[in-house]
């Protein structure tokens, strides 16, 4: 039967059949059964595939059991992986992009006060930018800026924390300043101010604590006259009375200056307490036009990167440029 349902596919018939007119096929066209497999089996298994059904298969054979879905693992075995994941994230966030401090003392009141937790971005420096004039920065210890300051002892959370960036690490020695002169600058202070920059006085009242004079008047350093050497920067506190900064670290070994290479990064906006958000932009004293003429070979030099990349890629493109357009003139 398989020969003569195969012959009924293929269009040929048997010996037997030869010169029989086509109409001795009847039964099979008055919609009778017809054995074997013939073209409505052939059209239903079609019309099954199409519906969605499953069928026998060609001939009788079983079709294919599809595959068992996968059981996905439960929450709690998937917690540890994602506390991982989490953790792993965190200490490259920590590391390259941004970094949480707390500020201990009241050196920065009162633009920063006790308390207050700041975001530090550590991005920028690793694509060559250095800090600037009017920025607030975070910076490794120079040189003991803070002996005699109590070393805080964590519990096992805090440190779990600071490792992963939410905290502060116990073991850095790090402060925070705003950074009054960079590389080429004059500052100086004469009397009670106000406190200069390349000869132009600082209108210093939006940031500096309440009441306090731009610069103090006494032996210890609060009368000073600098010039910052490249590659360094002249830090202060916005509490000038109440601040150990550039002005009485100068008998160290880099002169009260910050090497740039000890700068963590900039202090960006308060993120906690909730009613102390705000960022932390550049104050508009910094913003002279005296100021930025005076340290234009400084300026050259932070942008030099930038530019030299720019002068190489011009040329790449002009060339591709030119390259390409005889061809799409064809």
């Amino acid at each position: 039967m398989g020969d003569v349902a195969v012959g009924a596919r293929s269009g040929h018939d048997g010996e037997e059949n030869r010169g029989r007119p086509v109409e001795t096929a009847g039964p099979a066209a008055d919609g009778a059964p017809a054995s074997g497999r013939d073209s409505g089996t052939e059209d239903g298994r079609v019309t099954d595939e199409q519906s969605g059904t499953q069928d026998e298969g060609v001939g009788g054979t079983p079709p294919a059991t599809p595959p068992a879905a996968k059981k996905p693992r439960s929450f709690w075995k998937e917690l540890p992986i994602l506390i991982g994941i989490a953790l792993v994230l965190a200490l490259l966030i920590k590391t390259f992009l941004v970094q949480a401090f707390s500020i201990p003392s009241a050196s920065m009141q009162n633009t920063l006060t006790i308390g207050d937790r700041v975001l530090v971005d550590k991005l920028t420096p690793w694509f060559g930018s250095e800090p600037e004039r009017g920025e607030i920065v975070v910076f490794h210890d120079p040189d003991d800026w803070l002996a005699g300051e109590p070393t805080p002892d964590p519990n096992a959370l805090q440190t779990v924390l600071s490792w992963i960036g939410l905290m502060p690490s116990a073991d850095e020695k790090d402060l925070i300043k705003r950074v009054i002169g960079v590389g080429g600058d004059t500052v100086e202070c004469k009397g009670t101010g106000p406190l200069k920059v390349n000869g132009e006085a600082l209108n210093e009242q939006d940031y500096v604590y309440p009441n306090n004079t731009p610069c103090s008047v006494d032996d210890q350093g609060g009368q000073f006259k600098v010039e910052v050497p490249e590659g360094s920067i002249w830090v202060m506190g916005d509490h000038r009375q109440n601040s150990r900064d550039s002005r009485y670290n100068q008998s160290d070994k880099h002169g009260g200056m910050v090497p740039v290479k000890e700068v963590v990064g900039r202090a960006v906006v308060i993120a906690w307490p909730m009613n102390r958000w705000d960022n932390l932009p550049v104050p508009d004293a910094f913003g002279q036009e005296g100021l930025q003429s005076q340290s234009s070979a400084a300026a050259a030099l932070s942008v030099a990167p930038q530019g030299l990349a720019l002068a190489g890629v011009v040329p790449v493109v002009w060339w591709r440029r030119r390259r390409v357009a005889p061809a799409e003139t064809r």
